[in-house]
């Protein structure tokens, strides 16, 4: 696996580097400094999996790059680490394609979080716009939550503590797909679409 690191930052860059290499230890790790130099790894390498990504570089405006980053890799996975929190521009940048955007400030467990889920085939969505949506809902249905089974409470615990599903099924002594049944069963019951956003919602309710 390939990941291209993209920021015109160097230290950021190292500093997420190491990042990557704890999460991912098997991942090459290639860097960038500019859109140019993106667009120009990305044509010579189609292997790249991953692209993670400064959007704010100075030297093309981001969202026709993003555009651009599409069409040359379209299988390749973006995620956007960067320090704006503007609503509308995350939702912006979410709707190119891209497979999360993750503030800046986000805390060591939540950026971890974060990109494992993108590894593992999710997508993330940042705190904020959970905020600013009815109560654990993005699609803008007011609804209420569930109480949790046993069982979905000790996969949600399982999960906050960053393990994978079979991982999990280990700890549980059940399959894979039994976990992933309970997997889905507490995402209805949170009303989310993902192991991040449940986690985030269940803190928030107090679950866990």
């Amino acid at each position: 696996m390939k990941i291209l690191i993209a920021d015109d930052h160097a230290l950021y860059r190292d500093g997420l580097a190491l990042r990557l290499e704890q999460i991912a230890p098997e991942a090459v790790i290639l860097q960038a400094a500019s859109y140019s130099q993106v667009f120009k790894l990305l044509k010579e390498d189609n292997s790249i999996s991953m692209l993670v990504l400064e959007v704010e570089m100075q030297d093309m405006p981001w969202l026709d790059s993003l555009k651009e980053i599409r069409k040359i890799a379209p299988h390749t996975a973006i995620v956007v680490v960067s320090a704006s929190e503007d609503n509308r521009t995350i939702r912006t940048i979410l709707a190119t394609g891209v497979k999360g955007y993750i503030p800046k400030r986000s805390d060591a467990k939540v950026f971890n979080n974060a990109l494992k889920l993108v590894l593992d085939g999710g997508t993330y969505v940042p705190p904020m716009l959970i905020d600013n949506a009815p109560l654990n809902n993005l699609s803008g249905k007011s609804t209420g939550i569930k109480t949790l089974t046993t069982r979905q409470s000790q996969v949600l615990d399982l999960i906050a503590q960053g393990k994978s599903n079979k991982q999990i099924a280990y700890d549980m002594g059940v399959s894979e797909s039994t976990v992933k049944l309970h997997i889905n069963a507490l995402l209805r019951s949170l009303h989310v679409t993902n192991r991040t956003q449940a986690v985030i919602t269940a803190q928030k309710l107090g679950l866990i």
